[in-house]
């Protein structure tokens, strides 16, 4: 009897370690306005999502449920926000450059142009400004967001049905430039028209516009390179576009496995982030070119002309942020600085 007590006993409690052990699953609601393939997308589906498996895998304990919304299913590109603030998805990619008027300090790119085209460079800032500066930290807080990871573009150039040789060639043009990058045009002589990158085509096409200011990762898809078959490196820059980000009240519910997996995730998402638009930007240049684009190079002494001709496009958003911008904005110059890069105009000139 004792050793049939014993046995079962013994058989009890390895049942019972087995269900002590048993894995718990937790549901992740994840989207985006974008479909999978797109540059701020392609790294949460093929990145963000096999690793956090990966991590909660080695620990056993905990693992995910994906419940899948990409492509604008359940929203779209301007609601980007709205649908991980309010819970529509618990992870999701966020454009923050659709948010100048809730979320302003994130958009510090646009208003510094000509500052460096090393897009990889600005996923590392950005990553490391939002964690360690609480302006940027507590900016997505107030909108009930935890960052995760940052998005951004490869650089701006010109693509239009002429070249650019000197800031002359652009007199009297019509180009695509929405939104703050109109900024950009100022005193150029050249008028910018509102438009995205669903848009470009058609525009030119039809003479609205006679070209935009984009990049190549965003070209290429949208094949504007057969009717702006021209493109003019200037070197305008990779801007900050925005981040992948966890709602708030749903993050905090998670276990903490769980919270340091979509963390240390996060890190590995940012690095296959970049590497995607380099791989797809180096991939577009070459396809357009065998399509027949015709690459032109500014010269240094135009492009320089340029950027010193604008006016103080940062004032403005200096004025909308206050302190907190005037900090967010030192922080990305002594950043770029601190990693050996020369920005063509010192927009931090006074702080």
């Amino acid at each position: 009897m004792t050793i049939r007590t014993l046995m079962a006993a013994t058989a009890i409690a390895a049942l019972g370690g087995g269900w002590a052990a048993a894995q718990q699953t937790v549901t992740v609601n994840i989207g985006s306005s974008h479909p999978e393939a797109n540059i701020w997308v392609y790294a949460m589906k093929n990145t963000f999502q096999p690793e956090v498996d990966r991590i909660l895998a080695e620990g056993n304990e905990y693992k995910v449920n994906w419940v899948e919304a990409y492509g604008g299913t359940l929203y779209k590109f301007t609601d980007t926000r709205e649908a991980v603030m309010d819970g529509i998805v618990d992870v999701g990619m966020v454009g923050t450059v659709w948010e100048g008027a809730t979320m302003p300090l994130q958009n510090v790119t646009y208003f510094t142009p000509f500052a460096t085209s090393d897009h990889k460079m600005i996923i590392d800032i950005f990553d490391e400004l939002t964690a360690e500066l609480p302006e940027l930290r507590d900016s997505w807080t107030a909108q009930n967001m935890v960052h995760l990871s940052s998005l951004i573009t490869d650089s701006y150039d010109i693509y239009a049905t002429f070249p650019v040789t000197s800031l002359a060639d652009l007199q009297n043009r019509k180009l695509n430039a929405p939104g703050t990058s109109a900024n950009w045009l100022q005193q150029t002589g050249a008028t910018p028209v509102d438009g995205a990158l669903t848009t470009y085509y058609t525009n030119i096409q039809t003479g609205v516009t006679e070209g935009a200011l984009s990049f190549a990762s965003g070209i290429l898809p949208t094949r504007v390179y057969e009717v702006a078959p021209q493109l003019t490196r200037v070197g305008i820059g990779s801007m900050y576009f925005g981040g992948i980000a966890a709602n708030k009240d749903f993050f905090d519910g998670l276990p903490e496995p769980v919270q340091a997996a979509f963390m240390e995730a996060a890190k590995a998402t940012s690095a296959a982030h970049g590497q995607y638009v380099e791989d797809l930007a180096n991939r577009a240049i070459t396809e357009m070119q065998v399509a027949g684009l015709t690459i032109t190079e500014l010269p240094d002494a135009e492009k320089a002309a340029w950027v010193q001709n604008l006016p103080n496009i940062i004032e403005p958003w200096l004025e909308q942020t206050g302190d907190a911008g005037k900090v967010v904005l030192k922080a990305y110059f002594d950043a770029l600085r601190e990693r050996g890069v020369t920005p063509l105009r010192n927009w931090d000139e006074g702080l």
